[in-house]
């Protein structure tokens, strides 16, 4: 019988024990969900070495265009807005997605199954707003699994327990029925998502912290609604109740992995935007989402980012030892826009051939700044030189010795290596506008090697 790799072992042990510890008497809500570092760095292992995902909006949104906040931002009244559910009868194809999302070099999905407006592209009990019990009768959820895991690439789920039906969301105290059924339905759905898919490797909540009850504010007697001051909190009767929420997650599921967006322990933080790049981490699992076009639900006539804008941002997240979760907003028929298709695939080209320097490294050991970023995996440390600062690139000493220098897919580097620092350059035909990689082999692993800051002018 041929044998597992030590990794799949490790998981499936780890797994095997969690699955246990869920299924004692203890009951569920009551239970602490403790696991080692080295169990957590098991969990944590595939989709750190993923590095590239697809973030996909969809939903009644796409119809009118203008996004998924539309609702809200126009003030459509929930009755009318509902009314889009008699239109939304998409010629869903989620291979099709898949495959773009392999195409592109992306490990895994992740999709909006329920977003702020409430509708849910999953069959559920807990709701008849539902892609299930409306025009399209499809639980648009379970295709997406299936074709994701035919794939090969590792599934995703958005969830909102916010809801914009609901007045208990913005006054969870003067509603506080209607807020006790908003999450009433949002435990229930998770619970769904969690028992009706099989496996789910991500849980990527949106709108669930209780700060942002009521959008962050509070009424104030004699002065009306006021925005809460930066650390001040929510002090109501409501709660979420979501350890509830999350021990059922850890019984269902235990292997899955959740960002922070819940009031609950996080096994990545989510940054949002190209603005909330941020700085270096290596101790805390983090993610930057981002739009290809410039909008998360769809929007006509929406140019994808240029390629060498797209590339550049994933070896500047990668380089700060974090993944890059990509959106799409896919047409009210469920297709994406062709030119975002064409782009993702040329995405897929870049990592077909620089892939090595993506995908299962670490960020570092040299820090980003205005040459580009570095990552490092076993012996190998890959420089994405994005602005040559001259002819020669200068970087700062590393304990270990540089036993040869290449551009990635290309010819050998100059280098020179001593106390002081490593100095390299590149024949000009080796310059790529885009992203000039080069790998340095060493003698030693560079795990060892602690963050070092550069500064190349």
């Amino acid at each position: 019988m041929k044998k597992l790799p030590v990794t799949n072992v490790r998981t499936i042990l780890l797994v095997f024990l969690m699955m246990v510890a869920a299924h004692t008497s203890v009951r569920a809500s009551a239970l602490p969900f403790a696991e080692t570092a080295e169990q957590h760095e098991a969990r944590m292992e595939w989709w750190r070495e993923a590095r590239f995902g697809m973030f996909i909006h969809f939903g009644l949104y796409a119809i009118p265009g203008r996004g998924e906040w539309v609702q809200w931002n126009e003030q459509i009244p929930v009755e009318e807005y509902a009314k889009l559910a008699d239109q939304f009868k998409p010629n869903f194809d989620p291979d099709s997605w898949a495959a773009t999302a392999k195409a592109a070099g992306m490990k895994y999905m992740v999709l909006t199954s329920r977003h702020h407006d409430g509708f849910s592209l999953f069959d559920s009990k807990a709701s008849d707003f539902t892609s299930m019990k409306t025009a399209a009768h499809r639980d648009f959820v379970a295709e997406y699994v299936t074709a994701v895991r035919k794939a090969g690439l590792h599934v995703g789920l958005y969830y909102s327990p916010l809801d914009w039906r609901f007045p208990g969301f913005f006054f969870p105290d003067l509603q506080r029925q209607s807020a006790e059924a908003m999450r009433e339905q949002y435990h229930r759905q998770v619970e769904e998502l969690l028992s009706n898919y099989g496996q789910i490797d991500v849980l990527w909540f949106d709108g669930g912290e209780t700060d942002w009850l009521n959008f962050g504010g509070d009424w104030v007697a004699g002065a009306g609604w006021k925005k809460r001051p930066k650390g001040e909190h929510y002090k109501g009767g409501f709660s979420w109740q979501h350890d509830e929420v999350y021990a059922a997650i850890r019984r269902l599921q235990p292997q899955i992995i959740i960002n922070g967006r819940a009031d609950m322990p996080e096994d990545f933080h989510s940054r949002e935007g190209d603005g909330a790049l941020g700085n270096f981490d290596n101790e805390h699992p983090w993610e930057l989402c981002t739009t290809l076009a410039g909008a998360w639900g769809y929007q006509p006539n929406r140019s994808p980012k240029p390629l060498k804008d797209c590339i550049q941002l994933l070896a500047k997240v990668a380089g700060r030892d974090g993944n890059l979760l990509l959106n799409v907003g896919p047409r009210p028929d469920g297709q994406i826009d062709p030119p975002q298709v064409q782009r993702l695939r040329e995405i897929g080209e870049w990592l077909g051939k620089y892939g090595a320097s993506i995908y299962s490294t670490r960020g570092g050991p040299f820090l980003p700044a205005d040459y580009g970023a570095s990552t490092h995996r076993d012996k190998t440390i890959y420089i994405h030189v994005l602005k040559w600062p001259g002819d020669k690139l200068v970087l700062p000493a590393i304990p270990a010795k540089v036993m040869s220098a290449s551009v990635l897919g290309g010819e050998v580097a100059s280098f020179s290596q001593t106390n002081k620092g490593i100095e390299i350059s590149v024949k000009p035909g080796e310059v790529s506008e885009v992203d000039t990689v080069i790998a340095l082999a060493l003698d030693q692993s560079a795990d060892g090697i602690k963050p070092i800051a550069v500064n190349a002018k």
